[in-house]
């Protein structure tokens, strides 16, 4: 391959997505480089517009317009009375794109660690009390992966809520031990979700 740094440097940044490799960026590559007017230059703006007017909802972890109201959040006032608690994004988009739950989301941001891990992981914990107090919540459905940072963060979410008058729940049967919900299928959801019970 000719020496092209700019390449070469963006092969690198390519292969750091989730399931592509060097190979896989340098198809992806090419193709930008012989569609530059049809998807390189829209592409180039659409990322510039994302990373300059979509951010992290503070309240709610979702991603939201800089120039509007969460719409996440605004589910919340619709009378929603279920809360449900996930890691990531991936896994409200897997749970949104399943139909099988439709309500407000809370996305932590990730997970506790374990106890013997030295990783330090902030998550968003504190606007999910204020909710639980502010609004009349039923349940606060807990659904972090089957992992031992999954369980130990389920655990402290159940321990963060013990003095509110609210229904906490753990996804149940169907997820396997290990497992992470956005790769889990819509059945292994639906059992999960119908399953689900109280967290002890």
């Amino acid at each position: 391959m000719q020496d092209l740094p700019e390449i070469e440097n963006l092969i690198k940044l390519i292969s750091k997505l989730p399931g592509l490799g060097p190979k896989s960026a340098k198809r992806i590559i090419l193709k930008l480089l012989n569609n530059q007017d049809e998807i390189m230059s829209p592409m180039s703006n659409l990322l510039s517009d994302i990373k300059n007017n979509i951010k992290r909802c503070e309240g709610c972890g979702s991603y939201k317009s800089i120039k509007s109201n969460c719409n996440n959040c605004e589910s919340l006032s619709k009378n929603h009375n279920k809360i449900c608690v996930v890691e990531n994004i991936s896994d409200q988009w897997a749970i949104e794109n399943s139909n099988i739950y439709k309500g407000y989301f809370h996305i932590l941001g990730g997970t506790l660690p374990d106890v013997n891990s030295t990783n330090k992981v902030n998550i968003l914990h504190n606007s999910l009390i204020e909710k639980v107090k502010s609004n009349k919540v039923d349940e606060v459905i807990i659904a972090t992966s089957a992992t031992i940072e999954g369980q130990t963060t389920a655990f402290y979410i159940k321990d963060s809520l013990k003095n509110y008058q609210v229904n906490i729940t753990k996804l149940a049967q169907g997820i396997p031990l290990g497992g992470e919900i956005e790769t889990l299928d819509d059945g292994t959801l639906l059992s999960a979700f119908k399953n689900r019970k109280k967290l002890d």
